[in-house]
């Protein structure tokens, strides 16, 4: 594990690429704002996100991966606790955490402290793979929180946590780009994954859509719970994305780290 974040890092940055130019190339939506301006911000928000998680592991310098090292080596939690095969145990955990983050993304649209965070993500009033980073700092402190918590119930490999990662931050990155795919292979991929247009009507300024399609990597979940939206009313070309009383500002950082604690 001595190199994990090296490794993460450069699939991170080879996926945003790769996406990147994907969107650049067969894009879903005309742009209204210059790509400098968001990417900017949204990439700002990723630095300080950064630097939120190196502050947090000053006082806890175990986070996910560290905490499921530390739960193995103490024999805490499920998994520790069970003699199954190491690919079922990885296989388990992935869903398992899939559907933690996917729960833990309902519940940030249902409770309304937790909503003034999160709706930084959806004030963005286009989406593209930089979409994918843009999330308050103090949301994801409290989501490593959460990961760092499961980690010890369930005391998952670590190796399970690092490909969970990787899985999480690919498919955001995919599911938030501007990108269009063929009809046919949209609906086969969204079979098992969230596609962009599945996860664009997530996005929608419509209450009932935004409060749907909430999955980033698995699609399986939407569909088990009932809260699977197919397509926007509004059709993909013409749906408004973002929070309906805003405007422009979210495209800058200094107001839209501040959009929590404002009335609105």
């Amino acid at each position: 594990m001595e190199h994990e974040a090296t490794l993460r890092l450069i699939i991170f940055i080879g996926l945003f690429v790769l996406f990147a130019a994907a969107e650049a190339y067969r894009p879903r939506r005309a742009r209204q704002i210059p790509r400098r301006t968001r990417w900017r911000t949204n990439w700002g928000f990723s630095l300080l996100n950064t630097g939120a998680l190196r502050l947090m592991a000053i006082g806890l310098p175990l986070l996910a991966v560290g905490a499921a090292i530390d739960a193995e080596q103490n024999g805490w939690g499920l998994f520790n606790l069970l003699d199954a095969p190491g690919w079922l145990e990885i296989v388990l955990a992935v869903l398992l955490f899939d559907f933690a983050i996917w729960l833990q993304h309902l519940v940030t649209h249902k409770v309304p402290l937790l909503w003034r965070l999160h709706r930084v993500h959806h004030a963005d009033t286009e989406i593209d793979v930089t979409t994918a980073i843009r999330f308050h700092p103090v949301e994801i402190a409290l989501s490593m929180g959460l990961k760092i918590g499961l980690v010890y119930l369930l005391g998952p490999a670590a190796l399970a946590i690092i490909l969970f990662e990787i899985m999480l931050n690919g498919t955001a990155m995919f599911n938030h780009s501007n990108l269009a795919l063929p009809r046919w292979l949209d609906r086969g991929l969204r079979l098992v994954l969230v596609t962009p247009d599945m996860h664009r009507v997530h996005h929608s300024v419509h209450r009932a859509e935004h409060d749907s399609n909430y999955g980033f990597a698995l699609s399986v979940w939407d569909r088990l719970f009932r809260t699977y939206i197919a397509e926007p009313k509004d059709g993909h070309i013409k749906m408004k994305i973002g929070l309906q009383w805003q405007d422009q500002r979210p495209s800058k950082l200094g107001w839209s780290l501040w959009l929590p604690f404002q009335k609105r």
